[in-house]
């Protein structure tokens, strides 16, 4: 069986997705800890949820500190990560009591 190999531009966009996959992840995790209560989304929907919240959160602290770019791999960029994963969990919840998804009664 040949060896497969990627050209070094390729592994380093390997190497930021799966990070960005772990970190949102986490956060995600991280978030739905923080705000206690039940949600539909499984395990797909708190990843999506963590990767979108990690998104929001380093492109919120990008512009507040007029830097260009921020790695989630540093302490501030997981805080920024987890708030925005945090943000996104409340704005959820907020929607759900609003427009409650057939079958869901929280809202009436």
């Amino acid at each position: 069986m040949p060896d497969f190999e990627l050209s070094s531009v390729a592994q380093q966009w390997i190497n930021v997705v799966l990070i960005w996959v772990g970190f949102g992840t986490l956060a995600g995790l991280l978030a739905r800890a923080l705000v206690p209560g039940t949600d539909p989304p499984g395990a797909v929907g708190t990843v999506v949820l963590g990767i979108m919240g990690t998104t929001l959160g380093l492109v919120a602290l990008s512009w507040a500190l007029k830097r260009p770019t921020f790695n989630p791999i540093s302490p501030i960029g997981f805080f920024a990560s987890v708030g925005g994963a945090f943000l996104l969990v409340i704005l959820y919840r907020l929607a759900s009591v609003r427009w409650p998804v057939d079958g869901d009664d929280r809202g009436r």
